[in-house]
């Protein structure tokens, strides 16, 4: 009975050794982690009305009191983030302002190889309402328009069924 527990307590800490590893690889911080974007259900949705805005980040972490959305591009490397990146996790910066009442200070963009902590401060909220204002304008004016050629991101693209313009 004895070899049976030394074996079962030496594989424990090997799994404990590997899952501490694979943490680190991550490049996320070990937080508690509040939502995961496994599941779609219309109710885990952010919503905002006042900025016509829906979506969910791949996470939602708890840090210092305050949730940190977390956008993860598994396959992207870059040596810095993309400016569309940017973008998405700052709309789901201010879906959680406006969600829970509470600003984050940051949100953390993950790539394959690197993370990033961008700040949620006035100069990235004037950027984004810039960015909604127009697009609001574009879609009002019937302009707004796909803006690729790739048959293959249209197919899966969320939005296909709404979509006038999908490629086939």
């Amino acid at each position: 009975m004895g070899g049976l527990a030394l074996a079962l307590l030496l594989l424990a800490l090997l799994i404990w050794r590997w899952s501490a590893r694979l943490q680190r690889q991550s490049g996320l911080p070990n937080l508690k982690v509040r939502g995961e974007d496994m599941v779609e259900r219309e109710g885990e949705l952010l919503r905002s009305a006042r900025y016509r805005l829906v979506g969910k980040p791949d996470y939602l972490l708890t840090v210092g009191g305050r949730l940190v959305p977390v956008e993860v591009k598994p396959t992207r490397r870059a040596p810095q983030p993309y400016p569309s990146d940017l973008m998405q996790l700052a709309a789901y910066c201010l879906l959680v302002e406006e969600s829970f009442g509470r600003a984050p200070r940051y949100g953390i963009l993950r790539y394959a190889d690197q993370s990033w902590k961008i700040p949620w401060d006035d100069q990235r909220r004037a950027a984004l309402l810039a960015t909604l204002g127009a697009m609001d304008d574009a879609e009002q004016r019937g302009r707004a328009t796909r803006s690729h050629e790739q048959p293959a991101r249209c197919r899966g693209c969320g939005q296909r069924v709404h979509c006038d313009q999908a490629l086939g």
